[in-house]
């Protein structure tokens, strides 16, 4: 039985970099307004969900770009 390492290297990798994007859903006041509506819902809860599918899309790419293949 082989041991694991005690202390991990951690892996960088160029994609990571895509994962700073969704933090610009952050900015609140980038988004804090009610016009334009979308099916009469304000701008300010649909961007959030918007942002939630975007950060959602993004780690996966990471995830997918990025997992080991052995």
């Amino acid at each position: 039985m082989t041991e694991r390492p005690r202390h991990p290297q951690v892996r960088w990798n160029a994609w990571n970099l895509l994962l700073v994007f969704p933090l610009f859903w952050l900015l609140t006041p980038m988004y804090n307004r009610t016009e334009p509506r979308l099916f009469g819902v304000p701008f300010f809860y649909w961007f959030q969900l918007v942002g939630v599918l975007v950060a959602v899309g993004v780690t996966a790419l990471v995830h997918l770009a990025t997992k080991d293949t052995g």
